[in-house]
């Protein structure tokens, strides 16, 4: 099982320093210390990042004293081979003034922008850096005087290869499909997936009183109905190796509940899974790996917003949090685990690891999903390993569905077998 190769292009140490002011600044009005500063940060076709900049108050050529890092960029391998050959170019462009956007308008001026060419070649096989320090921002226009002072931008600018192992789902996974390692043009089953509800809650007629008594039996499985339809409980996904072997399972161990006077699963009261490995040898004792949390977020969009942390030795209570974020609803997004993300927000402070961990794109709500999941290969020891983080992305694909609205109707293969009768 070889991983595919991919590179992180990182921008970090970012920082401005601005010359003093003797009078208002002609962009905004004001000098641009007392708004807010931001950059853009792009190469070639791909979507741009932001990041804030802080300002620079150090002395001379020395690093900031405050910096901030922007998100990056993850290059895979057929952006690789896109890019082979040819010119790669960074390009930051720096703002003064909010971000935000009125009338699809921004208010922000462009103070200059630094251009930093990036060579591809050598960043399969080493680590690299192609700047480290500050930079003299481009003039804003050609009648401007050379004397006059520049603003400057430090930046660090460098590669890193991350190989990563790449897998997708053949269909949903309430659908029990197939996982397919991707390598290339290369697809191979590696793993199989088996969806359930839970078959102990599933109601059994067998009274001889409700089988003379045909009214009272449609009553009593329409009361069933009901109550199974305000909670979603029960589903499980267990992953099976090639062999057959059970080797991870994603198990639904809190139900998603609708809070009181509402038809959505709330951030005070979320739905809950485990992830979960073999516990040595016996393929009928389990342990906990992960614990993840979602809920309906409100506000201007609707989101499915989720936590997931690493359970420690002595139970889920005292886990890691390396994950919580929001994604939309109706477009789906990208589950993702990065430890320096985790740093950068506050998560993840006590792990020893560093760069990306996992990511799975998480279609939106009513979409056929076929989740694509990738792996960074320093997590990937055996095909264990490989297989609790197709059980977690399976976990945070069905919280999509868990987390639909309560007048909303599942599909079938979601609904336990009460759930799906029908009455005259």
């Amino acid at each position: 099982m070889d991983p595919c190769p991919f590179v992180r292009l990182m921008v970090e140490s970012l920082a401005l320093k601005l010359p003093l002011a003797t009078k208002p600044s002609p962009l905004s009005g004001v000098h641009p210390s007392t708004t807010p500063c931001f950059c853009k940060i792009r190469i070639n076709t791909f979507p741009s990042e932001t990041a804030l900049l802080p300002l620079c108050s150090s002395p001379g050529d020395s690093a900031p004293d405050t910096a901030t890092s922007a998100a990056g960029f993850h290059l895979d391998s057929a952006a690789l081979r896109r890019l082979s050959g040819k010119p790669v170019t960074l390009r930051v462009a720096v703002y003064t003034g909010s971000m935000a956007r009125a009338c699809g308008v921004t208010s922000a001026k462009l103070l200059g922008r630094v251009l930093i060419s990036i060579d591809l070649n050598a960043t399969l096989s080493r680590s690299n850096t192609f700047h480290n320090g500050w930079l003299k921002l481009g003039k804003r226009s050609s009648d401007e005087p050379d004397h006059k002072p520049s603003a400057q931008l430090h930046l660090v600018v460098r590669s890193e290869p991350d190989p990563r192992f790449v897998f997708q789902f053949e269909g949903d996974p309430e659908c029990s499909p197939v996982v397919f390692q991707i390598q290339g043009n290369i697809r191979q089953p590696v793993f199989s997936c088996k969806f359930s509800a839970d078959r102990n809650s599933r109601y059994r007629c067998v009274s001889s009183d409700f089988s003379n008594n045909p009214s009272r039996w449609r009553r009593t499985l329409t009361g069933i109905r009901e109550r199974h339809g305000r909670e979603r409980k029960g589903w499980m996904v267990m992953i099976h190796d090639l062999s057959g072997s059970p080797v991870a399972a994603a198990s639904m161990i809190t139900p998603f509940v609708p809070s009181p006077g509402s038809d959505r699963v709330s951030r005070s009261n979320p739905g809950a899974w485990l992830i979960l490995r073999p516990n040595g040898a016996s393929v009928s004792s389990w342990k906990p790996w992960g614990r993840l949390e979602a809920w309906r977020e409100r506000g201007p969009v609707d989101g499915l917003g989720y936590k997931f942390e690493l359970v420690a030795e002595n139970g889920p209570v005292n886990g890691i949090p390396i994950a919580e974020a929001t994604m939309n609803v109706k477009k789906g997004g990208q589950f993702c685990i990065d430890y320096s993300v985790m740093r950068d927000s506050g998560l993840g402070s006590m792990l020893p690891g560093k760069g990306f961990v996992m990511g799975s794109t998480v279609e939106g709500e009513g979409k056929v999903s076929k989740p694509v999941v990738q792996v960074g290969a320093q997590h990937v020891t055996c095909m264990a390993d490989a297989a609790l983080f197709i059980a977690l992305s399976a976990a945070i694909d069905l919280s999509m569905d868990a987390c639909q609205l309560f007048s909303h109707k599942l599909r079938k293969e979601l609904c336990h077998e009460d759930q799906q009768l029908s009455f005259p």
